[in-house]
């Protein structure tokens, strides 16, 4: 693992372009027919690719870490996620357009579904379409507007997700969550790591108690869980620490916080697949390095269903053409950690990894699968070496020492 300060002093700047296709938890288990979702998938332009290019396996953070997707993706763009912890409240803020200032403490929030003994039966409300997270986030805004004296802004996400922020004097974070973390328990309230945090978890918990009060009405959507909560640490850019000129496209708003953390510029990108590549397209010619989010892949994977899954590979699959087409120096197809459909929910496997360039050194796979990823020449690696990988393939680096 480079340190920052190394990265700085023998990374170069050149015009070649690096393509980073991140399928969100894509890394699988055998289900039902004993092959894992990348393997039921028809994949004929990553497996043709997979011929051509160096495989491997990374792991997000450890060998056995089941990671989050903020850190595995930090990993990925090259920075040492355990140094920079960043909270995913923070993330869901600035993906979504909102100003941060010193002052505020940002939340991740989800509706959820409580029963009459406080317990949580459904983390994500049966997935609530987004109008009416519109609705719900508008009617908490009416209501609750100042807690002890601190300032309450609720912004709507997509389906069931949208972010508090708590804004005043005297609050400090980062909190344990307020989620039991899955159904059949009850409700759990945030708690500070050390007394500096006390005001703040004050003041969520009567948030929380406050929510389950004005939408006690609105099964399935009467509560919410809290994760994430912590004030926003100084992170150097990508191009600081790199000399690359950064995009991002991605469609949900904690990945694009993400990439506006460490200073990618974020692109108008839709909500589609297609409308992602197109965006890539357009905007070819202003960047040297994309970063290109599938998230329906780690969507289906929590949700336990394999078929869908599968589906999101094949339509990904299907783009490979129009991203060569472009002519990309580096191509890296991998995810930021793997969902298996059979365990619903992130896990510690490592991802499969396929690195396109001139110079790799070629194995004998011929399809982008988890097992024949475990026979590629890039072998098991840290998710954070991807980025020395991918600058070094597009030359982007110069040798170290004399």
């Amino acid at each position: 693992m480079l340190s920052e300060e190394l990265v700085k002093d023998i990374t170069v700047k050149n015009d070649k372009k690096i393509v980073l296709l991140v399928m969100d938890g894509v890394g699988g288990l055998p289900g039902k027919k004993g092959l894992t979702e990348l393997e039921t998938a028809r994949t004929p332009n990553m497996d043709k690719l997979a011929s051509s290019s160096a495989l491997g396996l990374n792991h997000p953070i450890s060998p056995g870490i089941t990671p989050g997707s903020g850190p595995a993706h930090l990993s990925l763009f090259g920075y040492d996620p355990i140094k920079h912890q960043i909270g995913r409240g923070i993330l869901e803020a600035l993906g979504i357009g909102l100003e941060l200032t010193p002052d505020d403490l940002p939340a991740r929030a989800n509706f959820a579904t409580k029963d009459k003994n406080n317990v949580i039966t459904d983390r994500r409300a049966g997935r609530i379409p987004t109008e009416k997270n519109i609705e719900l986030c508008k009617k908490l805004s009416e209501k609750i507007k100042t807690l002890d004296g601190i300032e309450v802004i609720i912004r709507s996400g997509k389906e069931h997700r949208f972010v508090v922020v708590f804004r005043g004097k005297g609050l400090y974070g980062p909190l344990h969550d307020a989620d039991p973390q899955k159904e059949g328990l009850k409700i759990k309230y945030a708690q500070a790591f050390n007394p500096d945090g006390e005001k703040s978890a004050r003041v969520v918990n009567t948030f929380i108690d406050q929510v389950n009060e004005v939408l006690k009405n609105d099964h399935p959507a009467n509560t919410c869980l809290m994760r994430g909560i912590d004030k926003v640490p100084p992170v150097p850019s990508m191009n600081e620490l790199f000399k690359i000129t950064p995009a991002a496209i991605a469609t949900y708003p904690m990945y694009k916080g993400l990439s506006r953390l460490v200073g990618m510029k974020v692109l108008d990108a839709g909500d589609t697949i297609q409308t992602e590549i197109n965006a890539l397209k357009k905007n070819w010619s202003k960047f040297d390095f994309f970063y290109f989010h599938i998230k329906k892949t780690d969507s289906y994977g929590e949700d336990g269903n394999f078929e869908n899954k599968v589906k999101i590979i094949e339509e990904t699959d299907k783009i490979i053409p129009d991203i060569l087409g472009l002519k990309p120096d580096v191509l890296v197809i991998t995810g930021d950690h793997s969902t298996p459909s059979v365990l619903a929910s992130h896990s510690w496997h490592p991802n499969p990894f396929l690195l396109k360039s001139k110079y790799v050194r070629i194995g004998e796979s011929k399809r982008f699968t988890e097992k024949e990823c475990l026979k590629g020449s890039l072998g098991h690696f840290y998710s954070i070496d991807a980025m020395s990988l991918m600058l070094s393939n597009a030359l982007k680096m110069t040798k170290f020492g004399a």
